[in-house]
């Protein structure tokens, strides 16, 4: 799959992220890469696993975190998502739940293995109706 430079450097980034994953119970290791709009930033994340399986958090949201600690809000240009399977995966509904309250409808998401990205999706395409506030008659 062809893509730009930045996409690629964004790739290279989410691999090393991806040698940082902590997963002695799936085996299962991702990483991810963020690019910031309007400025040079990609800030990158890994899954790290816990044996309480509620305190595992996913790579995409890890450098979600880290970009707003060291951001604040920001807007995304793009995710990578990098995978140990073939064909490679992207983010879980969790994850793109979380990315819901920060990422428009067309946030390209690249889902990527170790050697090669595979495909081009966008966000809205993934979770086209994102669990929003809760209804006023609900309150």
């Amino acid at each position: 799959m062809e893509v730009s430079k930045i996409v690629m450097k964004a790739y290279e980034l989410a691999k090393q992220a991806q040698k940082n994953a902590y997963a002695p119970y799936s085996h299962f290791e991702v990483g991810a890469a963020i690019k910031i709009k309007d400025c040079d930033e990609i800030i990158t994340g890994c899954n790290l696993e816990n044996a309480s399986y509620g305190a595992t958090v996913c790579a995409e949201r890890g450098a979600i975190q880290s970009s707003m600690v060291k951001l604040g809000r920001v807007e995304f240009e793009f995710l990578v998502v990098v995978s140990n399977t073939s064909p490679a995966i992207g983010p879980c509904a969790l994850c793109l739940q979380v990315l819901s309250e920060f990422a428009k409808p067309d946030l390209p998401i690249y889902f990527a293995n170790q050697k090669e990205i595979q495909s081009k999706n966008y966000f809205g395409d993934l979770l086209p109706k994102p669990f929003a506030e809760i209804p006023k008659i609900m309150k």
